[in-house]
């Protein structure tokens, strides 16, 4: 049996499911991602868009910077999902979204030469 995953934003309007389990689950230390989510650093999922169902509304999207996309709820504000053209078959979810995040263990740091001095490394 597939395991579903189900995540929605604060306010409940942006609901999905991902199917299965993800590409890879890292911690950004960027400073682009410290800025859009206002976090010391971002955990991610990446899975492939083939993998999500959306419920009945989607999250609204703006190019944060030349060939990415920032995905977010134009009702509660909660930042939802970066898209890349780096990844053109990819969505990386923010992993506070899920209902059971406990699930997605980061295996990887990224970016982690930006890294606030004070953010210890969970996978050095």
């Amino acid at each position: 049996m597939t395991k579903i995953h189900k995540g929605s934003c604060n306010c409940g309007k942006i609901t999905f499911k991902v199917e299965g389990d993800p590409k890879w689950v890292a911690n950004c230390h960027c400073a682009d991602c410290r800025r859009a989510t206002g976090a010391p650093y971002s955990t991610y999922i990446g899975v492939l868009k083939s993998q999500i169902k959306w419920g009945t509304a989607k999250p609204t999207s703006y190019a944060s910077s030349e060939g990415v996309r920032r995905t977010f709820c134009d009702r509660c504000g909660t930042p939802i999902a970066y898209e890349g053209i780096r990844w053109p078959d990819e969505v990386h979810f923010f992993v506070g979204l899920f209902e059971r995040p406990e699930d997605f263990v980061p295996t990887s740091e990224v970016h982690a030469g930006e890294k606030l001095a004070w953010v210890p490394l969970a996978n050095p």
